[in-house]
């Protein structure tokens, strides 16, 4: 017998953890059990031993919760992209919800006046953004394509997926054949799939140059399965599209704003089109943006705020770390006739202080859409003479949106009028939500 396993030991699952773990505890410690959920009665085998803790996982389910349900997915509890396929989809919701709570609570020791009512959208096919890992199995005898297993740096065997788009998810095994046929198949690490409203782009990251018989190969490919291949021989910046070069443009629209963005496929955009539509209507209903008004958006990539906020006719500068981002943004700007009151400017927001915050001078309102980091810099720099009324920000991790909120609420005397979550990624435990600050 396993000698990490207990099958003598009972627990009762208490709560689920911020990575869809179920948490119990036993002999002074906590354990952290994939595949548990609340209320369950399990046995567990443990793969990792800490002092105060286990992380471990389902070897018996002795008492099932009434919200369990049959994963969709085949390969579920193999990849490791997801981790709550067993959830049905309103208690994840409200897991995710719970978690956001009691990092607000425990952490940022702040409490909403109001909890918004959670957006959601399509739990299936949405994901049109991946990175799949590829790799040449001798053991197998053939090339994998797909996410990495869970806790392994080894690719799942997947035949299909249930989060990405049905279209790319047929491709999978056609994917994994075509690089097999491929002279650099062992060279050939990384497909990542960046989907468009025009267009579907896979940008292949190539270690060695192409014969001409992988150039066939890959054009064929695409005629047949309608995308257009791109190819990356070092970093993003090396990225340029092979075949079909008259694809239409890479592009995600935002139709109640009238705005229309190009993106490049590395270029950060959000993973899930529609529900990026939704959250953008909530971002934009809560800061109420009027025409006039002097507005930041910070950490705003390549303006998927700043342009629905431009359009309300107020003046907006947008700040984002990334010099190839704010060029994109100045070209979307042009781009949907919006020059006239948008600005973009590059700045390191995890460095900025007191003296450069004044130095950009007052606004009226922010947005703020920090990395998982958060924007603890941003909000540790306000003073009396740079503090905006109202602030609205989204977080794509609720820790640091907790810490920030301390600052905000303790710090500067912001009250915390509204939170709540967004499922932006289904099926996972990643927890998206948003909060609106604001001076009394």
């Amino acid at each position: 017998m396993n000698k990490n396993t207990h099958p003598s030991t009972v627990v009762t699952i208490a709560s689920i953890d911020q990575e869809g773990r179920g948490v119990a505890h036993a002999d002074g410690k906590v354990i952290f059990i994939e595949g548990a959920l609340i209320g369950e009665r399990v046995t567990y085998s443990s793969y990792r031993k800490k002092p105060s803790f286990e992380n471990a996982q389902v070897v018996d389910i002795l008492k099932s919760s009434f919200m369990r349900i049959e994963p969709k997915c085949v390969h579920f509890g193999v990849c490791g992209g997801c981790s709550m396929q067993h959830l049905e989809e309103r208690a994840q919701i409200a897991v995710k919800q719970r978690i956001l709570e009691d990092n607000l609570q425990r952490i940022g020791k702040v409490k909403p006046e109001m909890i918004l009512p959670p957006i959601h959208g399509m739990p299936w096919g949405y994901r049109q953004r991946a990175r799949l890992s590829v790799r040449h199995v001798i053991k197998k005898g053939k090339t994998l394509v797909g996410f990495h297993e869970k806790r392994s740096s080894y690719v799942a065997d997947m035949s299909r997926c249930e989060i990405l788009p049905p279209k790319i998810s047929a491709l999978l095994p056609l994917l994994a054949q075509l690089v097999e046929s491929l002279s650099i198949r062992e060279q050939l690490p990384q497909i990542e799939v960046a989907c468009g409203d025009k267009v579907d782009a896979l940008v292949l990251r190539i270690m060695a140059p192409l014969s001409a018989a992988d150039e066939a190969a890959l054009r064929s490919f695409a005629d047949a399965h309608e995308v257009q291949f791109w190819l990356q021989t070092k970093g993003p910046e090396t990225v340029v599209p092979f075949y079909p070069l008259n694809s239409p443009a890479l592009t995600y629209s935002l139709p109640e704003f009238a705005v229309e963005m190009p993106f490049a496929p590395t270029e950060f955009t959000q993973v899930n089109h529609q529900l990026n539509r939704v959250m953008v209507h909530r971002a934009l209903r809560l800061l109420s943006p009027q025409a006039g008004e002097q507005i930041a958006d910070f950490f705003c990539g390549l303006g998927n705020f700043t342009l629905p906020i431009a359009r309300s006719g107020a003046r907006v500068l947008g700040i984002e770390g990334s010099a190839a981002l704010v060029r994109r943004g100045m070209q979307s700007a042009a781009h949907n006739n919006l020059s006239a009151n948008t600005e973009f400017q590059a700045m390191n927001l995890f460095e900025i202080d007191a003296a450069t915050l004044a130095k950009l001078g007052q606004f009226d309102k922010w947005l703020i859409d920090p990395p998982r980091d958060g924007a603890i810099a941003l909000v540790n720099a306000i003073t009396p003479d740079t503090a905006p009324k109202l602030i609205v920000y989204v977080s794509c991790n609720p820790a640091t949106l907790a810490r920030d909120a301390e600052v905000l609420v303790n710090g500067h005397g912001y009250r915390i009028k509204a939170a709540g979550v967004m499922n932006m990624f289904p099926q996972t435990s990643h927890v998206e939500s948003i909060a609106v600050f604001e001076l009394p």
